[in-house]
């Protein structure tokens, strides 16, 4: 509990992608969305990064991250995510479509989830230079279960990646 009386904030970070549009532009407004959320108390974001999809076919992705405090819980957390997603014109007409904006739930403190509608840590990000590359930005001391951020990312060295900027 915070000193408030409310819960005591998290650490939170979500992924975020978009393939379709100005992308930049979304994901820009996205963040804006994210920040002015209530119970989302402190939003940075990484540096910009374009990647080829990544079991997918379709134009390149514009990725970053962002670390959220925040006193929601994982699943109030995911709803905000999928609503701004909605907002923003997300469809999901199949799975790895092009995408106007995407927003993974990646971690939220040390929750650990396996339902149906969420699973945290999200199970593929150590897999995904366009997810580790920017978290690093955010938290170079960050480990996930597989490893640190330095090793993993040297393991995607198969995945094109550029820093904007």
């Amino acid at each position: 509990m915070s000193a408030e009386g409310g819960p005591a904030p998290v650490r939170a970070y979500i992924g975020l992608g978009s393939n379709l549009g100005d992308s930049i532009a979304t994901l820009t407004a996205a963040l804006a969305d994210l920040a002015a959320t209530p119970g989302i108390l402190a939003c940075q974001v990484s540096p910009w990064y374009r990647s080829a999809p990544v079991d997918a076919a379709g134009p390149d992705f514009i990725n970053a991250a962002a670390a959220l405090d925040t006193t929601l819980s994982p699943l109030e957390l995911l709803d905000v995510l999928q609503a701004i997603e909605l907002r923003h014109g997300r469809l999901r007409p199949y799975r790895h479509a092009p995408r106007t904006l995407d927003l993974d739930l990646l971690m939220h403190g040390d929750a650990r989830l396996d339902t149906q509608r969420l699973t945290l840590p999200h199970p593929r990000m150590h897999e995904r230079a366009f997810v580790l590359l920017p978290l690093r930005d955010l938290a170079p001391q960050l480990s996930l279960a597989q490893g640190n951020l330095d090793d993993l990312i040297a393991k995607r060295g198969d995945q094109a990646i550029d820093r904007l900027g």
